[in-house]
């Protein structure tokens, strides 16, 4: 790698042992994927790691290390879910006992955050770019963010610049304000590998799509054809949602931290089918293809037909668009089926600066609550880590929630009918 005299200065300790430590780490990281050299970052933060677990000792004493030196960083960052809401999630004695042991650290470590730059002490949502949260890139911006399913919408649907970086390696960047030039960051890194041409009767569910284009292209970048047909052109409010929850489930059933979108995502629309490799590979997706990839996620609970004891809707987090959606929906479910509330306890899971906009809008919090179900800003996947809660039959419309963990995923209006009756769809 290339540094300039300045990043020289700091890698041989001239601001002091703890910077000097955080600038090896970086290029060491950065020459392990063959970065030229470094980048600045113009943008604030978004870290992955949010959670205060017992075992993960010696990221405690770094962060006290970088505090111990005075550290902070040049914007303030927002972090993923917290791990824990007893107060909205149905957990038994047992399960919030495992949870307190698992993430012993929480409060602690979230004073640690705060002292090298938390935004708030609401800053904990893996939907950060939201208008409500206000971490929002612009076009074109460097940063350095970890959080898959929020590296995938910045780069595609915003248009800004991240890697898919490691726990821990975000924030040192974000100190330093330097990210390590290569893969995404670059233009011939955004170039795209893979043509994927949508060819379904209606517009695909988002996570099925997500999912079927993620385990074909992996880590690659795919330009896609055919979802402006549907979506329109350009990116509006109910068009950000789909590419949300879209690519979130390429990045977790595969490792995408790029996608194009033909007529619709800002580099697309500006370059065009430009942007494919001249070596790209084609990738078809119809309905037949989308039904054989649905087909093949496994079940993983202990007794396949066991009645759903809970569902979780928002992994990634919901809009607030999308929680005005899921009210509606809700309600006129319960209604269809006839009953007082849903038969499966649900949670909406969402920021918490999308729930309180979403409190202040009306009464749609009220007719929501009316029907048993339950919100909260806790990470579902880090609910779904504890081994007890890991033994659940658990139902959620989210494929990076099942691919993380036990929770069996339906479509919307399969989940809607599950969670409404307290029976699972092929029961009948």
């Amino acid at each position: 790698m290339q540094l300039t005299t300045e990043e020289q200065a700091i890698l041989s300790g001239s601001k002091g042992p703890a910077l000097q430590k955080a600038m090896r780490s970086v290029v060491a990281f950065g020459e392990t994927f063959g970065a030229t050299g470094l980048v600045r970052i113009t943008g604030p933060g978004h870290l992955v790691t949010s959670f205060g677990a017992s075992m993960i000792g010696p990221h405690y004493r770094m962060m006290e290390e970088l505090i111990g030196a005075g550290l902070h960083t040049p914007w303030p960052f927002t972090v993923d879910p917290r791990p824990a809401d007893f107060k909205n999630v149905p957990s038994s004695l047992p399960e919030k006992l495992v949870t307190r042991l698992v993430y012993s650290r929480q409060r602690p470590y979230e004073a640690q955050l705060a002292r090298v730059g938390l935004r708030n002490a609401d800053a904990f949502t893996c939907t950060c770019y939201l208008p409500e949260v206000g971490n929002r890139p612009k076009f074109g911006d460097v940063l350095a963010w970890s959080e898959s399913s929020a590296v995938v919408f910045a780069n595609s649907v915003i248009g800004a610049r991240t890697n898919r970086n490691s726990g821990g390696i975000d924030l040192l960047c974000n100190l330093l304000g330097k990210a390590p030039l290569f893969g995404l960051l670059t233009d011939e890194g955004r170039r795209a590998d893979w043509l994927v041409e949508v060819r379904t009767t209606s517009l695909p569910n988002a996570q099925v799509l997500g999912s079927a284009i993620g385990m074909r292209v992996m880590e690659d970048v795919p330009y896609i054809v055919g979802l402006d047909q549907w979506l329109g052109s350009g990116v509006n409010d109910a068009a950000a949602d789909y590419l949300k929850d879209m690519g979130a489930a390429s990045a977790s059933n595969g490792a995408v931290g790029l996608y194009h979108v033909e007529g619709m995502t800002p580099e697309a629309v500006k370059i065009g089918r430009g942007l494919l490799r001249r070596e790209y590979r084609t990738y078809v997706v119809d309905d037949a293809e989308l039904e054989r990839v649905a087909a093949s996620y496994p079940v993983l609970w202990r007794e396949p037909g066991a009645r759903p004891s809970l569902c979780f809707v928002g992994c990634p987090h919901l809009s607030l668009g999308q929680l005005h959606q899921w009210t509606e929906a809700i309600v006129q479910a319960v209604r269809q089926y006839g009953r007082p509330r849903l038969a499966v306890p649900t949670v909406l899971c969402a920021a918490p600066d999308v729930l309180r906009a979403f409190r202040a809008s009306g009464s749609a919090e009220a007719r929501l609550l009316a029907t048993g179900a339950r919100l909260t800003s806790l990470c579902p996947l880090m609910f779904m880590n504890n081994p007890l809660s890991a033994r659940r039959p658990v139902v959620t419309n989210s494929n990076k929630l099942r691919t993380y963990s036990t929770a069996r995923f339906y479509p919307d209006e399969e989940l809607l009918a599950i969670i409404s009756s307290g029976r699972l769809q092929e029961e009948g």
